[in-house]
């Protein structure tokens, strides 16, 4: 009888040992997969960030916001400046140093709008003054110098020449339309020159 009692009270001792260390190895396991979980969580994160560096797949830099202009003529500091996106004609100029003591201030409107890659030609006083005895403040494109023509909206100084050696090498200009002819003068720059030219 106690040895019966004793092999019961034993099985009874090695149960209940069993029931404490499974919840104990229970208790265990599931802190381990909340822990691996997030472990796992920001590994996979990093290892995208790490996979999109080494792919160069990078997203694209945001834009500086800044445009560049060739700015020329009775300024300080003639060159390109950079000035940011939706400057005006002043901008550009004060960017370059401002006037020089012989620039013709009003030749050129400051309030005018200005864009990426555009010529901004100032010219002199003595420049203005021969615009002005034109006759009508238009530009004659059929004895304009290169000068002269810079002014005009969309024409720079290679545009300036093509127009002079084409009216060199075909006795001239019959019409304003005519301009329209010489290389690299579209109707798109024929549009803005139009109100601003004469040819006689």
């Amino acid at each position: 009888m106690m040895k019966n009692k004793n092999i019961l009270n034993a099985a009874c001792l090695l149960i209940l040992s069993g029931i404490f260390l499974w919840g104990c190895r229970y208790g265990e396991g599931q802190e381990t997969v909340l822990i691996g979980a997030g472990g796992a969580s920001m590994a996979g994160s990093a290892g995208a960030e790490e996979a999109m560096w080494a792919s160069g797949d990078l997203p694209e830099a945001p834009e500086k916001g800044f445009i560049r202009v060739y700015v020329c003529g009775a300024v300080a500091s003639p060159g390109v400046v950079e000035v940011p996106q939706g400057s005006r004609v002043e901008d550009a100029l004060l960017a370059a140093g401002g006037f020089t003591e012989a620039a013709g201030r009003e030749a050129v409107n400051l309030a005018d709008w200005i864009r990426d890659g555009q010529m901004l030609y100032f010219p002199t006083e003595e420049e203005q003054q021969a615009q002005r005895e034109s006759g009508d403040g238009l530009v004659n494109i059929n004895t304009a110098d290169a000068a002269q023509l810079c002014t005009l909206p969309g024409i720079g100084e290679s545009r300036a020449a093509d127009i002079i050696a084409y009216r060199e090498k075909n006795g001239g200009f019959a019409s304003c339309e005519d301009i329209m002819k010489v290389p690299g003068i579209k109707t798109s720059v024929y549009e803005k020159i139009r109100d601003k030219i004469r040819a006689d």
